[in-house]
C-alpha cells in the first residue's frame, strides 16, 4: 500500500498572503519549497514563475497598516513541495 498523499499541482503564481486572489488555502495544506537561482529561500510571501520573481519581506520596513513591505528580487524561481 501506498502513503502517496494527492497534491494540487503549484500554480505559476502563488501568494502566502489570505487577502490576496492568488492565494490557494489547499496548496499550504502541503509544505512548498521555493528556490530562485538556485538559492532555497524559506521567507517568500509571493512569487511568479513565468515573471521570474519572488517577493520577501523586508526585515525591518512596515507600511502604514504595519505589514512588512515586500522587496521584490528577479531571477529564476522554482517551486517544489518538499
Amino acid at each position: 500500500m501506498s502513503d502517496a498523499v494527492s497534491r494540487p499541482d503549484l500554480p505559476d503564481h502563488l501568494s502566502g498572503n489570505p487577502r490576496s486572489p492568488n492565494y490557494i488555502e489547499e496548496i499550504f495544506e502541503h509544505e512548498i519549497g521555493i528556490r530562485l537561482n538556485g538559492k532555497d529561500y524559506t521567507n517568500v510571501e509571493e512569487y511568479c514563475i513565468s515573471e521570474g520573481w519572488v517577493k520577501v519581506p523586508s526585515p525591518k520596513a512596515l507600511d502604514r497598516k504595519g505589514q512588512p513591505i515586500l522587496i521584490k528580487l528577479k531571477g529564476k524561481v522554482e517551486a517544489f513541495y518538499k
